[in-house]
């Protein structure tokens, strides 16, 4: 089995930059996770492993070959471990998965779908909550519109608590997915403060996409235009705003009230 043990080691600096960099995880198709709940999340959604870097006084040799028979293990010393890891808990387990292919052509729904729009996302913790909210009901799929931030980035896969590997997602340009929706006969239902109504009055029983902005400039008008209907979540206090996560779960979760869950 390969050891490691100085963090001078070139195998070691490229993973730093896979931990770092988008540009290197788009290049190499690769991208490095963290913990062992992660890795299991992963494995679980189709992510294929291609090696494991263990840490063995915090983390058995044996308990990573139960985690994954296959993959190439490399034993490496605290120091290494430290220089790779993101977190601040110590788990002791990393590994390096290939990335997915998530454009629009390989995503494949249900007859009824729900699903969750994001234009423009940008703070990695916004991303990972509505990840979250996603698994939490089980949607079908989120599609990122004009993606800011690649989405295996460490900040996102640590803020969704893994949930970035149990949601099906894609991604695309905003006419592209309003492209996909017709074609699909999803009819869609965007957040936004102009021409709405009350989000509660729609019914989201049919082939659903719930769309959501950023917070600081909402949705753009092309989404607004082409909408099959704007909602708005009335509020009751001084702002006219709520973080976009939270505006995503009450309307993914009236959805999944209509539709009996």
């Amino acid at each position: 089995m390969k050891q490691i043990t100085s963090i001078q080691n070139p195998y070691v600096k490229s993973l730093v930059l896979l931990q770092e960099k988008a540009k290197t995880r788009r290049q190499t198709g690769t991208f490095l996770i963290e913990g062992k709940r992660e890795i299991e999340l992963a494995l679980k959604g189709g992510y294929e492993i291609e090696t494991l870097l263990f840490w063995p006084e915090i983390c058995p040799e044996d308990d990573v070959r139960r985690l994954h028979s296959t993959a190439q293990l490399i034993e490496i010393n605290k120091e290494v471990y430290q220089k790779l890891a993101y977190r601040d808990t110590t788990e002791g387990l990393l590994a390096i998965a290939k990335t997915k292919n998530l454009s629009l052509e390989h995503l494949e729904l249900g007859k009824n779908p729900l699903i969750l729009v994001a234009e423009s996302p940008e703070k990695p913790g916004n991303i990972g909550a509505l990840l979250r909210t996603a698994d939490a009901a089980h949607l079908d799929a989120v599609i990122i519109a004009n993606p800011k931030s690649d989405l295996y980035n460490p900040n996102i896969i640590r803020s969704s608590v893994g949930s970035v590997f149990t949601n099906t997602i894609a991604t695309g340009t905003t006419p592209e997915i309003i492209a996909f929706l017709k074609k699909n006969n999803i009819r869609f239902y965007c957040a936004t403060l102009q021409n709405s109504t009350s989000y509660h009055t729609q019914d989201y029983t049919t082939p659903t996409a719930l769309v959501v902005g950023t917070e600081a400039t909402g949705l753009t008008e092309e989404w607004r235009t082409e909408a099959t209907q704007n909602i708005i979540i009335p509020m009751q206090g001084e702002i006219d705003s709520m973080n976009v996560s939270v505006a995503a779960a009450i309307l993914i979760f009236e959805a999944k009230r209509q539709r009996g869950f």
